[in-house]
């Protein structure tokens, strides 16, 4: 075993035993269940940066809509438990699939726009199923929203408690993760990149870029939809207000001052914006200045975001094993 593949060892490990080790001995001593819930929100909201992160830091699309796809997943969760009575297993992948399914539709007559077009035609997208949420009473009970009841069961045992709830979330949250890491440093996650760079130059060269901009909005609605689902099964209730204009504005936030193009800095960029308003509380509504003063300030001295792409893939390749800066006949480059 070579060394930098030891060493790839070390992060991931770290990384595992503070999301399921460290982070819930230090809940369980709070003992309150508004943690848990403040501890999976940071968590669904690492999986909205980083599956926008796909779309917006890797493809280059500004995706101005990534909330309703979010909506829709925990509209389709809720639903399915209410109405008819499917739980977890059932309702967390067609929460997924119908979030993509819509992703795919909507795709197919916008993928042909680019630069701010494309972003207004996301933003219209998002505020129509936005407006959907709100108005079909029949089916999503209005600006009411619905309750689900039924919370997280698996293989017919209910899941009770906040802390076991968190680790279901944290299993979702981190394997969806490894997903997006494993496509963003990938030949797939290059040939988005080309994307970014220039699309013109791409399709010159045989790279269907109108597929690849299909592919990849829609791969980043489905765990978006995932996500909703998280939401709604951990909060037992969804409404149309949850799932609006602002919420897609803080996610990209989310990616922006994270680090444009970084998984990584997308992670630290939910964590940040989640947990700053929590810990600034105290202030009232001027945590609202606070939290908007930190992100001005982090984007105008630090443009490139907290943790910016050069930097994580300089860290991704020293400590996760990717060979990338090795001799050609010993490079590993796309999936390990």
């Amino acid at each position: 075993m070579s060394e930098i593949t030891r060493k790839g060892w070390v992060v991931p490990v770290l990384l595992l035993v503070l999301v399921f080790a460290v982070a819930p001995f230090t809940l369980a001593q709070f003992g309150k269940g508004y943690f848990f819930q403040v501890a999976n929100l940071v968590l669904i909201f690492s999986l909205l940066a980083v599956s926008l992160h796909l779309v917006t830091g890797v493809a280059g699309l500004l995706h101005l809509g990534h909330a309703a796809f979010y909506g829709i997943g925990a509209y389709v969760a809720a639903l399915m438990g209410t109405d008819l009575k499917l739980g977890f297993l059932w309702g967390l992948p067609a929460a997924g699939l119908v979030a993509a399914l819509f992703a795919l539709v909507v795709a197919l007559p916008t993928m042909r726009l680019v630069s701010i077009y494309f972003a207004v035609a996301t933003l219209a997208i998002g505020q129509m199923i936005n407006t959907v949420l709100l108005n079909w009473v029949a089916v999503t009970k209005g600006p009411n929203g619905v309750m689900l009841f039924s919370g997280i069961k698996l293989f017919g045992f209910a899941v009770k408690g906040p802390l076991a709830v968190y680790f279901v979330v944290a299993v979702v949250v981190v394997a969806s993760i490894w997903v997006l890491h494993r496509l963003s440093h990938s030949y797939y996650g290059n040939a988005l990149r080309s994307l970014r760079e220039d699309d013109q130059c791409a399709d010159a060269m045989g790279i269907d870029t109108v597929r690849l901009k299909i592919e990849v909005f829609t791969l980043s609605a489905f765990f978006a939809g995932l996500a909703g689902a998280l939401w709604a099964y951990t909060t037992g209730y969804v409404s149309p207000g949850d799932f609006n204009f602002s919420n897609s504005i803080l996610i990209l936030a989310m990616v922006v001052v994270g680090g444009l193009g970084s998984l990584p800095g997308a992670i630290v960029g939910a964590v940040l914006l989640i947990l700053l308003p929590e810990v600034l509380r105290g202030l009232g509504d001027l945590r609202n200045v606070m939290v908007g003063l930190v992100m001005f300030v982090s984007i105008l001295f630090l443009p490139k975001g907290l943790f910016g792409e050069v930097s994580a893939l300089a860290f991704v390749r020293r400590n996760l094993g990717v060979k990338w800066g090795a001799a050609p006949s010993e490079r590993e480059v796309g999936w390990r």
